[in-house]
């Protein structure tokens, strides 16, 4: 992409270079051509941006939540207007099709829209006293200045979330960017400081995740985190925040089970599914990947699930018609490789697809494995990759049991015509989010976030703003 913009980090309010100078490369995943250079934060960066956040956080919470709403709103509208050219930058960064880097714009747009009307309700409690003459009262207040760290897959959704709550509630925030994709949540981050953000309240970082987390996580400056990525990651940063005492929210990992049964609306089933399955490559921690579908109707959802993936036209996310882009880095590819042989050498079919597709570029063809047991890898281990296993079962029971087996608990599907067997499914699958009969998931105005090993908190609905917030009370008598 001959304009791709090389990115610079953001510190009390001025886009710059790295002190020392360093840059990363950012690579075309349709090509794997260099298109451009990110900034590489060092710790002298690290310490004026913890300076930088300290002072907005001193201005931003003396900013009243009707006015924090108007900036927002303002931010939201400017990253409407600006979509085509977002989605453009996002698409060569990452490779995902242009129309899906067009959705995740304007979706994060309506985000901020949705945060934008909770900052103006923030609201706490009088509490009936037991004495007479005493007042009692229950403040909600901004919780500090908070640092967020944000993956590849969606470089802007997952940034919007944690800045739009942050900004809401009064915090002030350093977001750690993807490397990968840096120059979209650079532009969504430029929207609102168009919009009238003031300088200090927004900074932006890249680098080396480990070495940014160790050092921001831990610092006095800072009181809350969110994260989002991998379990094992989430719970080292979880380990080094609760050290801290510094509140968390951890969006980690999942291993989706879907659940179809013999009554549901076969091909309402296959369309959903399919679509959401292959969806930016299937590098999304909520994307179906265990079907688990009862006896009666498994042939035919197998045979038109296997002609949903063959029907996919994969290619550079620019072209038109391209319904499935590139995987966003290289290593993704033996990675899936290496998951699929397993699954195959353990007994299952490898029903279509399971390979790379030419050799420039992360292409990789969408994939089906059937009829594969427990113990192999992919059963166990998330592939977050264009790949779907569908096994069979009997009983409602054997389908819950396979769908609670994993310590994952993040986002389960579910198809049928039963409203006995959805009230059952809603009341036993351990899953942070369940959705019957269409894919409900990632609204702005509900929960989003998981259980058990997929970590704890929710980044959207009425909740979202909670983990952003501390309680203060105050009693005093006349």
């Amino acid at each position: 992409m001959s304009n791709y913009p090389d990115v610079k980090l953001f510190i009390d309010g001025e886009w710059k270079d790295a002190k020392d100078g360093k840059t990363i490369d950012v690579v075309d995943p349709a090509t794997g051509e260099v298109i451009g250079q990110v900034a590489h934060a060092s710790r002298p960066d690290l310490d004026d941006a913890l300076a930088s956040v300290a002072k907005g956080f001193d201005i931003w919470k003396q900013v009243s939540p009707f006015e924090r709403s108007k900036i927002m709103r303002r931010a939201a509208d400017l990253l409407r207007e600006r979509k085509d050219k977002i989605a453009a930058v996002m698409t060569a960064e990452q490779g995902k099709p242009l129309e899906q880097s067009t959705m995740e714009t304007v979706g994060a747009a309506d985000t901020i829209d949705w945060f934008a009307e909770e900052a103006r309700r923030t609201y706490g409690q009088i509490i009936p006293a037991r004495t007479s003459g005493v007042t009692q009262l229950a403040y909600k207040v901004p919780v500090g200045p908070v640092a967020a760290f944000t993956p590849w897959n969606f470089p802007i959704n997952q940034v919007v979330r944690k800045l739009s709550a942050a900004l809401a509630t009064g915090c002030s925030i350093i977001v750690k960017a993807p490397e990968e994709t840096p120059a979209s949540p650079a532009e969504l981050i430029r929207c609102f400081i168009d919009a009238g953000v003031p300088a200090g309240v927004i900074n932006l970082v890249y680098g080396i995740p480990a070495e940014i987390s160790e050092y921001l996580i831990p610092h006095p400056v800072i009181r809350k985190i969110s994260f989002t990525g991998s379990t094992p990651v989430g719970k080292q940063l979880a380990a080094l925040a609760g050290l801290h005492m510094k509140r968390a929210t951890m969006e980690l990992g999942g291993h989706a089970p879907v659940m179809i049964f013999d009554d549901a609306d076969v091909d309402s089933a296959l369309k959903i599914m399919a679509g959401s399955k292959f969806r930016n490559a299937g590098q999304v921690c909520v994307s179906p990947t265990r079907f688990l579908v009862q006896e009666g109707i498994a042939d035919r959802f197998v045979d038109g699930f296997v002609e949903a993936a063959k029907a996919i036209k994969v290619g550079p996310g620019t072209e038109e018609g391209i319904g499935m882009g590139p995987l966003a880095n290289e290593r993704r590819i033996p990675a899936l490789e290496t998951l699929i042989n397993d699954a195959v050498s353990n007994g299952g079919e490898l029903k279509t697809g399971g390979r790379r597709i030419g050799n420039k570029g992360n292409f990789f063809e969408p994939t089906v494995l059937a009829n594969v047991p427990t113990k192999a890898r992919i059963m166990n281990e998330e592939p977050f990759g264009p790949v779907a296993i569908i096994n069979r079962f009997k009983s409602l029971d054997e389908a819950v049991t396979e769908a609670n087996r994993l310590p994952f608990g993040l986002a389960s599907y579910a198809f049928t015509k039963s409203t006995t067997t959805a009230q059952t499914l809603s009341a036993r699958v351990e899953a942070g989010m369940l959705t019957i009969n269409h894919n409900g998931l990632a609204l702005p105005e509900v929960p989003f976030g998981g259980i058990k090993d997929s970590g704890y908190g929710t980044e959207g609905g009425s909740e979202a703003t909670e983990a952003y917030l501390e309680t203060r009370f105050v009693t005093q008598m006349s």
